[in-house]
């Protein structure tokens, strides 16, 4: 009963939790002393968490037990987690390592409940393709609504958001268990050491075009990473207050391309609406680069507000893809063998990258007058070029890679035998 408002609500908690410190978490952490390659090490941290969890979590939902229980479990796992975490940012000296390692505990849990709101959702809606973006559209509803929250809290820069993300948690948690019943689709066979690591759903990568979008979607995530990392301090940098609410205008965009997104599927098909996302990404950090130097305030915001095409008409589009390719006893470890890629392999390698790209363009300002400090200063004009020029490698390697062919190896219970998922128009599930 309401199944679609339940599941809507589902995904606004989800994306409040990430939102609520994903993007100005390093704001406060840099007042109690992290630096470039300590905020490398706590965004790489969560996709480590991303490629060993994933796999394991989604043949659980799988086989085993129903996805809206493990997801509520992970949850309260990661409630307490997030708490931990907290304990250890106010002691005297707070320890990046430590704090680290402790968001590695939490991302364990948190990670692999980005693949199973997935399959919860298209699970129990009958037209993924033109349902699924309407309620994928009320997390980046929650997304915004977190970062807002945080800036009207005045807490761009303190603990107090983390503290949200902790309530959030707790109250998805319990919320978890309401959901709609989605049992097991493989539940009662045999169970194999392989099924663990996700072998099931490395035999999709067989299909060409599949494994072109996979490697694809792990390349472009290495970028990715800058954004996270480093433009709400960029933007603080430039002067701008309530860097929380600021960086919510990359959600509001989303939420306006995520809408829009059906109807670009129906009109130009799966290869077309990836390399407008992807030629989204390499603008975006172009007008970084370009409004760094002069702090040209518009294109600043211009390259966040890029964000809802760079998001929907990949991450999104990649999702309902992933759906439709996979056979309904592996969709989970099918959505989970998506995350190890982007979020756990290509954000890990992305963030180690993004910290040393950061110290290496950062700049030490000796102090003018005796006992001061020396000063730090990000190049961001000539940093911002570095992600700019990788996506637009991908975006060409995988503009003449993505063949476009049917993915015939797979059965019928999944789409493939029957979709043209390259270029072509997605058809009703």
């Amino acid at each position: 009963m309401l199944t679609t408002p339940r599941l809507c609500i589902m995904m606004f908690i989800q994306f409040f939790i990430w939102g609520a410190w994903y993007v100005t978490g390093p704001n406060y952490l840099e007042t109690i002393g992290f630096e470039g390659e300590d905020f490398g090490w706590t965004y790489s941290v969560g996709p480590i968490a991303g490629m060993i969890s994933p796999f394991l979590v989604g043949m659980i939902a799988d086989r085993f037990l129903p996805s809206q229980i493990v997801l509520g479990i992970l949850h309260l796992i990661g409630t307490a987690g997030m708490y931990v975490a907290t304990t250890f940012m106010t002691v005297e000296n707070p320890s990046p390592d430590t704090i680290n390692i402790v968001f590695f505990c939490f991302m364990l849990s948190f990670f692999p409940t980005v693949a199973i709101v997935n399959t919860v959702a298209m699970s129990n809606i009958a037209d993924t393709e033109k349902t699924f973006p309407m309620i994928r559209v009320f997390g980046t509803i929650g997304w915004i609504a977190a970062g807002l929250t945080v800036s009207w809290l005045g807490a761009d820069a303190t603990i107090d958001q983390f503290y949200l993300a902790i309530g959030a948690s707790a109250v998805m948690g319990l919320y978890s268990f309401t959901l709609p019943n989605t049992p097991p689709p493989a539940k009662g066979t045999p169970f194999s050491a392989s099924q663990a690591i996700g072998l099931d759903a490395m035999s999709l990568l067989r299909d060409r075009s599949f494994f072109v979008f996979m490697i694809g979607s792990f390349l472009i995530c290495i970028p990715l990473a800058f954004y996270y990392q480093m433009a709400a301090r960029f933007i603080t940098e430039a002067g701008m207050e309530k860097p929380a609410a600021i960086m919510t205008l990359g959600q509001m965009s989303e939420v306006l391309f995520m809408l829009a997104l059906p109807i670009f599927l129906k009109l130009y098909g799966i290869k077309t609406t990836l390399l407008v996302g992807m030629i989204a990404w390499v603008a975006r950090y172009a007008m970084f680069s370009f409004g760094a130097d002069d702090g040209v305030a518009w294109m600043m915001i211009g390259g966040i507000l890029l964000h809802g095409i760079c998001y929907d008409f990949f991450f999104v589009t990649g999702q309902i893809y992933t759906d439709k390719i996979a056979p309904p006893e592996i969709r989970s470890q099918a959505q989970g063998m998506l995350v190890f890629f982007t979020l756990g392999l290509g954000m890990f390698i992305g963030a180690l990258v993004a910290g040393k790209i950061e110290t290496a363009h950062t700049v030490i300002i000796e102090a003018t007058e005796p006992g001061a400090e020396p000063g730090k200063m990000v190049e961001w004009a000539s940093l911002w070029l570095k992600p700019a020029g990788m996506a637009a490698v991908v975006m060409l390697l995988f503009a003449f890679a993505f063949s476009g062919k049917k993915a015939d190896e797979f059965p019928p219970d999944g789409a493939g035998p029957e979709v043209d998922l390259g270029s072509d128009t997605l058809p009703n599930q």
